[in-house]
């Protein structure tokens, strides 16, 4: 289940020869999840492990970067209402986005810990910043894509009936893809300056490596889907070794009928991100150790 971290961190440059700042921790509440012991003598053995549980633990804020994953501006129900009908995640993001976000990455730049993004869709919305110009210098040219394997006519009838049976509906696809032609950087996760801008994992990988990151804590939409899976995601970024966390309340997931009530894909998403990648984090707690930092910093600059 992925329980076992890599034992060969990211070797360390720009990081390990940073100043007194940069060789500060972060102490943090920490919410891990304790998948052990199961209690055969109960008639759900899982109830016996201890679940959720939350301590106070220490992060080197040298080797620590927060990623703001596919935080679009997804437009509004009205402009593209095929688009909301099929991703109704979007009025959840899009509040995540106003209330959240504008404390979260402040606090973030005022601590100098690295702030990373990573960005998807074919427009391409972010090709000219220079942020993603350096993050591609970094990596060097594109490897080349996996060889797919051919498909048949039956399969392709399948891939049709897929569409029109499961998503995104046949009735909301122009407006889904007039949703991706516009796509862009939510106003309030724009990045500013030169941030690193990475569309793939190797982008990625190569920021940490210049910064000496080993840790990446993950904001953006969604916990469950891109988060997870899709380029620059957590499952990619595992294979370098990077721990992955997750900030509670700054993603959401994708749900479906029977879950969204009480959101459990992101319930049941978080606990496999504890389980396999990292830990997770409250919003709050998160900036409240980021502030903390700062201020011990800025005094020692007195």
């Amino acid at each position: 289940m992925g329980a076992n971290q890599s034992s060969n961190p990211t070797r360390q440059s720009k990081g390990e020869r940073d100043g007194g700042k940069k060789r500060s921790s972060l102490t943090i509440p920490t919410w891990y999840y304790q998948q052990f012991d199961a209690d055969y003598a109960l008639d759900v053995p899982e109830k016996g492990f201890g679940g959720w549980k939350k301590t106070n633990l220490e992060f080197s804020r040298a080797h620590i970067a927060v990623v703001v994953m596919h935080a679009w501006d997804l437009g509004t129900r009205e402009k593209f209402p095929g688009w909301w009908r099929s991703v109704p995640y979007a009025p959840r993001s899009q509040t995540i986005l106003r209330a959240v976000f504008p404390h979260l990455l402040e606090a973030v730049r005022r601590s100098e810990i690295p702030l990373f993004h990573v960005v998807g869709g074919e427009n391409e919305y972010w090709k000219n910043l220079p942020g993603y110009k350096h993050a591609a210098s970094l990596a060097g040219p594109d490897t080349e894509a996996p060889e797919q394997v051919a498909s048949d006519p039956l399969r392709d009838k399948l891939a049709a009936f897929r569409q029109k049976h499961c998503f995104v509906g046949q009735h909301n696809q122009k407006d889904v893809e007039r949703g991706f032609e516009q796509l862009d950087f939510a106003e309030q996760a724009r990045p500013a300056s030169d941030e690193g801008i990475a569309e793939n994992s190797r982008q990625l990988f190569a920021l940490c490596k210049e910064r000496g990151v080993n840790h990446l804590v993950y904001c953006g939409f969604a916990i469950n889907w891109c988060l997870l899976l899709s380029p620059g995601g957590m499952a990619e970024m595992h294979k370098y070794g990077l721990w992955c966390s997750a900030l509670r309340q700054a993603t959401t997931a994708v749900e479906n009928r029977e879950t969204a009530r009480n959101e459990l894909c992101k319930e049941i998403a978080l606990w496999r991100v504890a389980l396999a990648f990292g830990f997770v984090f409250d919003v709050n707690d998160f900036i409240n150790a980021l502030v903390v930092v700062s201020m011990n910093c800025a005094k020692s600059y007195r």
